[in-house]
């Protein structure tokens, strides 16, 4: 490559780093003194989904803000939640399935550990009884933040026995009816220290970890993911930043950080300079649209 062409290289990537910009995302019916975190967008109705806890980010429940005539409406427990912990979100892209996880009694009894679970809704919008996933996906660990990637594993974070370190990201594949193979996802990703959530880029080409370090990111290059990078300073601030949360085009993404504020834990959105409606916006309009696109 000739060096004109390398310098215009060079000048593309120093302006989008230089345009790279953190700002809080707090919509005032979602943002309160309590901890806001693991954003979920409901791909049929727009309804926004999310985790709130006390300020030190304990005492975990899903909520959801429904996307109504005039915006999200005040925030409420989903129609299945449960008597435990509850978070982490995520819905498949046709809205027909809630990944999340949550601590609830399965036999009478309360548990310590968070496990694997998802919900399905059927084609009036009606969510069933949730489901607890199988062993050897669940353990008597702790499992958090699924995923279903585009290479078509669940990757997801657990505190199991036979990791590389204290809590690992592994992903797993059912590979005939009821049959799973569960794999850790392997030293470029995980360390001895605690290693909790992956967020996959619709691409494929980029996982963002979570670590107890802060916030890291691997690349895919068609054969395996590069040893994690640390990500810039203004990600990584404090090292509470967690739940990211990668837009479509993966020129955004929405994580949260406690602010040590009277607001706690709020959401932070990162665009790389490249403008694009996102986070997606709830109104009339969009009411509208997504209706119309179950119907």
């Amino acid at each position: 490559m000739n060096p004109y062409a390398l310098s215009c290289i060079a000048t593309v990537l120093v302006s989008a780093q230089t345009m790279a910009a953190v700002t809080e995302w707090t919509p005032h019916i979602v943002s309160s003194d309590r901890f806001e975190s693991h954003a979920a967008f409901d791909p049929r109705t727009g309804d926004f989904y999310f985790v709130r806890s006390a300020p030190d980010f304990s005492g975990w429940k899903l909520f959801v803000s429904k996307c109504g005539k005039n915006g999200w409406e005040p925030a409420s427990p989903p129609a299945f939640a449960g008597d435990g912990l509850e978070a982490d979100p995520w819905f498949t892209a046709d809205g027909a399935t809630l990944y999340f996880i949550s601590s609830r009694s399965t036999d009478g009894r309360h548990h310590d550990d968070l496990d694997l679970w998802k919900v399905t809704r059927d084609a009036q919008g009606q969510w069933g009884t949730p489901q607890r996933l199988p062993e050897p996906l669940n353990s008597r660990a702790q499992e958090w933040f699924p995923r279903i990637g585009t290479d078509g594993w669940l990757w997801f974070g657990s505190g199991r026995a036979g990791g590389l370190g204290k809590t690992d990201i592994w992903r797993a594949r059912e590979t005939s009816p009821g049959h799973w193979e569960v794999r850790n996802a392997g030293p470029a990703i995980n360390t001895a220290g605690h290693e909790y959530e992956a967020e996959m880029s619709l691409d494929g080409t980029r996982l963002i970890i979570n670590t107890a370090e802060g916030m890291y990111q691997s690349t895919f290059d068609g054969k395996g993911w590069s040893p994690r990078v640390r990500m810039a300073a203004e990600l990584n601030v404090n090292g509470s930043e967690i739940g990211a949360l990668w837009s479509p085009s993966g020129h955004s993404m929405l994580f949260s950080r406690d602010i040590k504020g009277a607001k706690s834990g709020e959401f932070m959105l990162w665009n790389d300079g490249v403008a694009e409606r996102w986070p997606p916006a709830c109104g009339s309009s969009h009411a509208a649209q997504m209706k119309r696109q179950i119907e």
